[in-house]
């Protein structure tokens, strides 16, 4: 080899180990030096296919096909080599193929060490219907079951897979407790809906003296704003984040901001976002989605706006939010600009941005436009399917919606609880009493579901409209759970309008008794009353609602001109264009008297 030769091996050997120590690299650039590689007749050199593959591995992003061919011409791999093709995949789109790898090297008679079973446990835990037992097996077998990382690796991949009993007695046998593995247990907690367990867990954490870390707290906040713990959350905020117990950083001040939105503490996680040093993706939607819980949807939309401003690109969890504020606020032209942006951009419509996208056309009166996003989907869960099925019973096309769910059916896709309240709203709105009670019965008996009380609201609405009021009585009388004021509510609308007036008088008082501080339960009486002409029945009605101090509920809507939320309340005239818009009423309404029309529209 000439001086020349021995040179560029040199300077390609110290670039790949100083592109490896670094990890700053390009697929392109690694895809250069491999070329230099061939050209210098070192294709086959273990060493440098080695390091440059741990190249590939780290370079993000990377295209894994030209990794896993890299591999596969390397003569004889060691651990390390397989483990940083496992790791690879184990991070990726495809962790599936971090097991296939596993297979390959165990074919190969190569043994894994400690670092393999961790790298495939966090593949567990990102796909579903695995469980981790079977590698858990072979962690036994191979005898890593007593080594401290792979035993806290395993705690989270039980609990990340819902297994929590077995997180729970893999963790009760370890002889080393660190913070990680009573985090992953918490966090596991969290991710299964069990809040209050996670909590109960982390008291007993603290009773041993383990200090918590970022990730504790961040588990701990999201804990708190599921079961809506204000006194909890502040209490962390207090003693680990204000009082410098825990480093402050974007996922810390995220998770406060989630924790008080989900609480309905708005102003206090719009302080706290206020506060955050350096905001990115997750604290702004953090944000965004608090507002759309607590029912602040133009102020979610005006956020939006702002982060835009600030060049930051919104995500998936982003989009979903708004999409889902301009569904509540009728916003079609905002919900078709993020849609385009969705394509323009090359957004990946995953299942829940999809059922975002079809619930906000729905909702805006485009169901064709919901029916073409629901048909585009590469991939349909149950949601879409939901969301779609609800749409057009939402625009009283009841047939629709019950072909769709035959569909859904026959695609293979189960239905879950809000599935069948669609198609029960379908019914009820298309007058189907024996398709509802069939479906009702098939919910039970079918799939093995119990009826909630929307089920059966939904049912007594169908009976009552169709007339059957003693079955709609009847079947109040043997739910197994307290009737809510509004499955009465449905049976005394059908009272007023099968003029089943002693009956509704009935239920009125009932509901007045359930909610004696709702206005509209006073207001459904009054005009029951006021329509059999019974007005001192009324009045008493109304000074009863007076006596008790109930006022009623501030009307409002919204109106969306040229892509800008305009708000009215009654009698509020705080609009820039208030008196141009009540001149024009009053023109309106001398022009609807002068051709006599007045009188029948009102």
């Amino acid at each position: 080899m000439s001086v020349s030769s021995i040179r560029k091996v040199k300077s390609l050997r110290d670039t790949l180990l100083s592109l490896y120590s670094h990890k700053h690299m390009t697929f392109n650039y690694l895809k250069h030096i491999h070329s230099v590689l061939i050209t210098c007749g070192l294709s086959q050199d273990t060493f440098f296919l080695a390091k440059l593959l741990q190249c590939l591995a780290f370079c993000q992003p990377t295209n894994l096909s030209y990794a896993s061919l890299l591999f596969d011409r390397i003569a004889s791999p060691t651990t390390n080599l397989w483990n940083t093709m496992i790791r690879a995949f184990s991070t990726s789109s495809q962790p599936h193929m971090s097991l296939a790898f596993y297979a390959r090297m165990r074919q190969y008679g190569v043994l894994p060490d400690k670092h393999t079973f961790p790298l495939l446990l966090k593949a567990f835990s990102k796909l579903k219907n695995e469980d981790p037992f079977q590698i858990y097996a072979q962690i036994v077998k191979f005898g890593f079951d007593f080594d401290h990382f792979v035993r806290n690796s395993s705690i989270s991949a039980f609990a990340n897979c819902g297994y929590m009993e077995d997180a729970h007695r893999v963790f009760g046998e370890s002889t080393q407790k660190d913070v990680v593995a009573w985090t992953s247990l918490i966090d596991g907690y969290v991710r299964n809906n069990c809040a209050l367990q996670g909590l109960r867990c982390f008291m007993e954490m603290r009773s041993t003296g383990i200090r918590v870390d970022e990730v504790t707290v961040v588990s701990l906040l999201c804990a708190a704003g599921m079961v809506g713990d204000i006194w909890f959350g502040k209490w962390v905020h207090g003693f680990y984040v204000e009082a410098g117990r825990v480093q402050w950083d974007v996922y810390i001040g995220s998770a406060l901001v989630d924790m008080y939105s989900k609480c309905g503490y708005c102003e206090d996680a719009r302080k706290v976002f206020n506060e955050i040093p350096r905001r990115n993706v997750v604290s702004w939607s953090a944000l965004i989605a608090g507002y759309v819980q607590c029912n602040k949807y133009r102020d979610a939309l005006l956020v939006f706006h702002d982060m835009l401003l600030e060049n930051i690109k919104p995500n998936q969890f982003t989009l979903t939010s708004i999409l889902t504020a301009c569904a509540h606020l009728g916003a079609l032209d905002q919900g078709r600009w993020v849609h385009g942006y969705i394509n323009m951009n090359n957004v990946e419509v995953n299942s829940t941005l999809g059922t975002a996208l079809i619930d906000m056309y729905a909702r805006c009166g485009c169901i064709d436009e919901a029916l073409s996003a629901f048909e585009k989907l590469p991939v349909k869960d149950v949601y879409p399917w939901t969301a779609i099925i609800n749409g057009f019973a939402m625009h009283g096309d009841a047939l629709s919606s019950l072909n769709l769910f035959s569909c859904m059916l026959r695609s293979g896709v189960q239905p879950n609880e809000v599935t069948f309240i669609g198609v029960l709203s379908a019914c009820s709105h298309g007058g189907l009493v024996d398709e509802g009670r069939a479906l009702f019965g098939l919910m039970r008996h079918g799939y093995h579901m119990e009826p909630n009380v929307s089920h059966y609201g939904c049912m007594v609405d169908l009976l009552g409209r169709a007339g059957c009021l003693e079955e709609a009585r009847k079947m109040i009388d043997d739910m197994p759970m307290e009737p809510s004021p509004g499955v009465w509510g449905a049976l005394f609308g059908a009272c007023m309008i099968h003029k089943a007036f002693e009956l509704g008088e009935h239920i009125g008082k009932h509901l007045i008794k359930l909610q004696a501080d709702h206005s509209g339960r006073y207001a459904l009486l009054s005009n029951l009353y006021s329509t059999c002409h019974k007005w001192e029945a009324a009045a008493h009605v109304r000074k009863l609602m007076k006596g008790a101090g109930v006022g009623k509920i501030t009307g409002y809507s919204w109106i969306e001109v040229n892509g800008v939320i305009h708000e009215f309340t009654n009698f509020e005239k705080s609009h820039l264009e208030t008196d141009d818009i009540y001149a024009m009423m009053d023109n309106i309404i001398v022009q609807l008297k002068l051709a006599g029309l007045l009188e029948s529209l009102t």
